[in-house]
């Protein structure tokens, strides 16, 4: 096994080193030892069978962090009859790429094949990735990258199309259980020695808090093993307040940058589109709590009392704006119940995307259409030259007819007749509907 650089690497097996944190130390050695993804490893499953079988391919190991995905590679590695390169995109650049693609060119050449893994792969920069592109398409290596974000943002469509992204799911709260017991249990490489004596109840809690990440629920066992303090026996109990010590607060995945943040903005505005108030405060807590500016928050629900309420409940936009600038003005933590009060507002409101729909085929037709010229009467005329061409010609002043409507045609002439706000009969637009039922009788008039 070959550590190019001499960049760090988990797949250093030096005995003489100071134990690493207990989530290392508990890392699964193989496919029976690996709990979760049982989409992709269970028995019969395409990716167990291509590690077993050694028939690895390009590909990507996609998924949120402490799911596996770096223990894969390092099982892959213990299986694999090829080279086995480990690269980290945080450490490397253009040179040391060319390094070992000229390494694994050559090795090619006398039969053997080079598996590179890369961490963290959406790290490195489109150039960066563009010069792996050459040596995969030949043959050269056999690339596995990992990566927390969305490969369709982050990589490069030739290398995507040239590997096999598979996706890992955050870890069952029963898998985590799973993995924590036999921290517990082992004596080796975890806290057998140490007489750990923790509750199912508060096992089960420390895996919920963990969303799905076996690195946290691994660490935080380990640091609340290590400030409980022992019995008399010897015994070390860990308990909720323990438990409580050790999290601090309880971990959110989130990145405001990544798939997440829009995971739960998604979440925040189709709740309040289909009126559930208690889902739209939970996906605003979420947000909040895990550090989202809430400015970005109001300003969606800015766009939610138009898009999805519009006139069936015109003061939403108030409550929407008003929210804007209570978080703007006093910020977080205090502008939470003001967002969680325009949220509530938003989703109990009566819902109508007349308005939505309504631009939508606005903007289709001048898109689509013939930019058909402004109509001659509704032009502005500031000068003689204008008048003479018959600008503002036939133009009905609004104010001088007694219903303040004049039978006067406004669209260009290929759109005439065409309707855009169609209103619904929900909340308060049912009245705009009658207006304008009676705006429409007036102007044929």
């Amino acid at each position: 096994m070959i550590i190019m650089n001499d960049q760090t690497s988990i797949f250093d097996m030096d005995k003489n080193k100071t134990p690493g944190p207990l989530a290392d130390r508990m890392r699964p050695q193989t496919l029976d030892e690996f709990e979760g993804q049982e989409h992709l490893l269970g028995e019969g499953k395409v990716l167990r069978k291509l590690i077993e079988s050694d028939s690895i391919t390009s590909m990507i190991l996609w998924g949120p962090p402490g799911v596996g995905k770096t223990t894969l590679a390092k099982i892959i590695a213990e299986k694999t009859h090829a080279k086995f390169e480990n690269f980290s995109a945080v450490l490397s650049g253009i040179k040391e790429i060319r390094e070992v693609m000229k390494q694994a060119e050559e090795r090619r050449l006398y039969g053997q094949r080079t598996l590179l893994f890369i961490d963290e792969i959406h790290r490195f920069n489109k150039s960066q990735q563009d010069a792996f592109l050459p040596f995969v398409e030949k043959g050269d290596i056999i690339l596995i990258g990992a990566t927390t974000e969305n490969p369709s943002f982050e990589l490069n469509s030739a290398l995507l199309s040239r590997s096999k992204v598979f996706t890992l799911n955050p870890l069952k709260p029963e898998n985590i259980i799973l993995l924590l017991k036999r921290a517990i249990k082992d004596k080796e490489r975890g806290l057998g020695k140490m007489n750990v004596d923790i509750s199912d109840e508060t096992l089960e809690k420390l895996a919920v808090y963990s969303n799905g990440d076996a690195r946290v629920a691994l660490n935080t066992l380990e640091l609340s093993a290590l400030i409980a303090i022992p019995a008399k026996d010897g015994s070390i109990y860990i308990t909720n307040d323990i438990l409580e010590q050790a999290f601090q607060k309880k971990t959110f995945l989130y990145d405001k940058k990544g798939e997440e943040h829009y995971n739960l903005i998604s979440a925040f505005h189709k709740s309040i589109r289909n009126s559930d108030s208690d889902a739209a405060v939970y996906w605003l807590a979420r947000m909040l709590e895990s550090g989202e500016d809430p400015l970005y928050i109001a300003r969606r629900m800015i766009r939610i009392a138009s898009e999805d309420i519009g006139l069936a409940e015109p003061k939403a936009m108030e409550q929407a704006v008003a929210a804007f600038h209570a978080a703007h003005f006093i910020g977080m933590p205090e502008c939470s119940t003001s967002l969680a009060q325009a949220a509530v507002y938003l989703a109990l409101a009566p819902k109508s995307n007349a308005v939505y729909i309504g631009y939508l085929k606005a903007r289709e037709d001048a898109e689509k259409t013939i930019a058909q010229p402004v109509p001659l009467h509704i032009r502005n005329a500031p000068t003689n030259l204008m008048r003479d061409l018959g600008y503002g010609k036939g133009y009905k002043y609004a104010h001088d007819f007694e219903n303040k409507v004049a039978s006067m045609e406004c669209l260009p002439e290929n759109l005439i007749g065409t309707q855009y706000y169609c209103p619904t009969d929900m909340g308060e637009e049912k009245k705009f509907k009658e207006i304008k039922r009676k705006l429409s009788l007036l102007q044929e008039k």
